[in-house]
């Protein structure tokens, strides 16, 4: 296997991104040789199993932590191609185990495009940084296997008979000799993975746990119906509930190339718990969508209350650090071209009104999701008027006493 398998497409680059670059200097790749990188490994090859399912009819990603201390990742997706059986229409499957886009291209791909964690690598740095990894395609009725050690194919893709269905099955063996441990946390990829089905309606999730003998263990997400499931899936939700009924709404916007999900509600408590995602990956820093979400909320509760006469027009607005006591919420949205600050991608930019809080661009994300939850709260509000009033009347008196 040539080194120029594992270059971007800037030959350049060769010396930076090879195989043997990734193996010297993991870290740069998967973040460290910790469980942290370990499980980066993971998600880097789930995370194209859950596009590749999406495409599909079925949607099903099954993730097997297996005896042998494998990692087995199968999908029923199309199958990737498979240049030896004369596959086109996609990047082939020796190109993918073993070739680096380049790393400048977009992040997450696409509004569509599941992306499990702010690194987003390529499979061939799993591969780079397992000791052995074995590929299955299910692909127009037949089966194809191709083994690899240490990012190396060792053979050419063998015909292994017919297969029914489609799909592809990546199992990869951590390297020891690489990763401080080789044992991923089944709990974190629990969480991970149910973050992922809830955020995706259309996906089915299982992961399996075979490493101890007679004490096997698994888990099943599908979340068909979508932002209904959210909160109590990710178990934010605590106290008492203020009002019975959940805010909850989704609505596409095309001028900010993207759609916005929401669901929330006030619990009898003085904690704020307001969890974001942008393109299905945590923003655990906020960003334009949360700034814009908290906007909304807190001029949806302000024309409510004055239109009630709860507060008087010489009240002063609601401050969000009332508005915001006791509100749990997931604010969702999924952008044709994201754009994040920082090398993390915790934090969603792509907005000038962050910069300049004065000038508001109809096109950028606070702006249009401020607009949409302040519509969508504030028509709510009005339909709910009981439930409304013990919300805003929770908030207004706090803010008359301020």
């Amino acid at each position: 296997m040539s080194r120029e398998n594992f270059t971007t497409d800037t030959p350049r680059r060769e010396e930076l991104w090879g195989r043997e670059a990734i193996r010297k200097r993991p870290g740069m790749y998967v973040g460290s040789v910790s469980e942290r990188g370990l499980h980066q490994a993971v998600f880097d090859v789930v995370e194209r199993a859950m596009n590749d399912a999406l495409i599909g009819p079925g949607g099903h990603v099954d993730i097997t932590l297996t005896a042998d201390g494998g990692i087995r990742v199968t999908d029923d997706g199309p199958g990737v191609p498979v240049e030896a059986a004369g596959h086109s229409g996609g990047r082939g499957l020796e190109d993918v185990l073993t070739h680096l886009q380049d790393l400048k291209r977009r992040h997450p791909r696409g509004r569509h495009t599941v992306a499990l964690s702010p690194l987003s690598n390529e499979p061939a740095v799993t591969n780079a940084l397992s000791s052995r990894l074995t590929a299955e395609v299910r692909r127009d009725g037949r089966r194809w296997i191709q083994e690899y050690a240490c990012g190396e194919a060792t053979a050419q893709p063998t015909d292994a008979g017919a297969a029914a269905g489609s799909g592809t099955t990546i199992t990869f063996w951590p390297d020891a000799d690489i990763f401080e441990t080789t044992t991923p946390s089944f709990e974190r990829l629990t969480n991970h993975f149910r973050e992922a089905a809830v955020l995706n309606p259309a996906l089915t999730v299982s992961l399996a746990d075979e490493r101890v003998a007679g004490e096997s263990r698994s888990v099943r997400f599908h979340f068909p119906d979508g932002r209904e499931d959210l909160v109590a899936a990710l178990g934010m939700e605590t106290g008492a509930r203020v009002h019975p009924d959940a805010i909850s709404f989704a609505e596409e916007d095309e001028r900010m190339a993207g759609s916005v999900e929401v669901w929330l509600r006030w619990c009898d408590s003085q904690e704020e718990s307001v969890r974001s995602y942008a393109n299905s990956m945590r923003t655990f820093e906020g960003g334009t969508h949360e700034a814009g979400f908290r906007e909304g909320v807190t001029a949806a509760v302000d024309v409510y209350a004055r239109g009630q006469r709860l507060l008087a027009a010489d009240d002063p607005r609601p401050a969000y650090d009332r508005v915001g006591a006791g509100l749990t919420a997931v604010v969702s949205v999924k952008l044709d071209n994201p754009e994040f600050y920082g090398a993390t991608r915790t934090r969603l930019g792509g907005d000038g009104d962050l910069a300049h809080p004065g000038i508001h661009d109809t096109g950028t994300v606070q702006t249009r999701v401020r607009d949409i939850v302040r519509a969508h709260v504030g028509t709510w509000l009005n339909h709910h008027p009981e439930q409304a009033e013990s919300i805003v009347r929770r908030i207004t008196d706090g803010t008359r006493r301020g």
